[in-house]
């Protein structure tokens, strides 16, 4: 039946439906079009440095100048060109499946945040955009990533009780103002999060300000230690 339904349906590239070798995969001229990160990072965010890594940890500028709550912090890809197109897709153009593709990316990058007693924790999105979208496409990567991984995840730890707005055109004070109050531990499944080594998980990461709010919910429900990871990691030269 799976080579039948192979010949009817070969498997396409994610981002431009060109064929590939396997399915939820990116062909060879959308991989090289697709910024990845490597190489030496911002040990608190996963923003790319200059040098080279030689194992010690190193922050950079916007993680010196903020109090980031959070222990350490990684992305799989820079906010810009194919990773900004498959990112709005799985976030705006109704393809969650996405996510499954998304989840190597992931958990490559994620390597070094994990530990014996990971909780994979999404970023929870307000009711009124849950229903507008259907879905919330953090849990989808939460849910592959963790399936990839064979660790615990916890979909409904945290909830989005204040409807923020859009961050577009807000600078990181402002940012930081609009997500005060805006993310709760879940008045009954927030007690997955006590004794936890917590894995926060987010789409897109800018200037840190709704990880911040999450990981504080994080500790509040008595988590014992926090790092964040985000699909994709706006620059300052994005």
């Amino acid at each position: 039946m799976q080579s039948v339904l192979g010949l009817l349906y070969p498997p396409q590239c994610i981002s431009c439906d060109a064929p590939t070798d396997t399915d939820f995969a990116l062909c060879g001229a959308c991989w090289r079009e697709t910024p990845f990160i490597e190489g030496l990072v911002c040990d608190l965010c996963g923003d790319p440095l200059p040098g080279e890594d030689d194992g010690d940890a190193v922050h950079c500028d916007a993680c010196l100048a903020a109090d980031r709550p959070w222990s350490q912090g990684r992305a799989a890809m820079i906010y810009k060109d194919n990773a900004r197109r498959v990112i709005l897709a799985l976030k705006h153009g109704d393809r969650p499946e996405l996510a499954r593709a998304a989840a190597p990316w992931l958990a490559r990058a994620a390597a070094s945040l994990l530990t014996d007693d990971t909780l994979i924790v999404p970023m929870p999105i307000h009711w009124s955009r849950l229903l507008r979208r259907r879905y919330n496409q953090s849990v989808e990567l939460a849910h592959a990533l963790a399936k990839t991984l064979h660790v615990d995840h916890a979909p409904d730890a945290l909830v989005r009780p204040k409807r923020t707005q859009p961050h577009d055109g807000m600078d990181v004070d402002a940012r930081y103002a609009n997500m005060q109050g805006a993310i709760w531990p879940h008045p009954k499944k927030g007690g997955a999060l006590s004794g936890r080594d917590i894995l926060l998980l987010d789409d897109v990461m800018t200037s840190g300000a709704s990880f911040d709010a999450a990981t504080r919910a994080c500790f509040d429900a008595g988590a014992n230690h926090v790092s964040v990871l985000a699909l994709a990691r706006v620059t300052r030269d994005t």
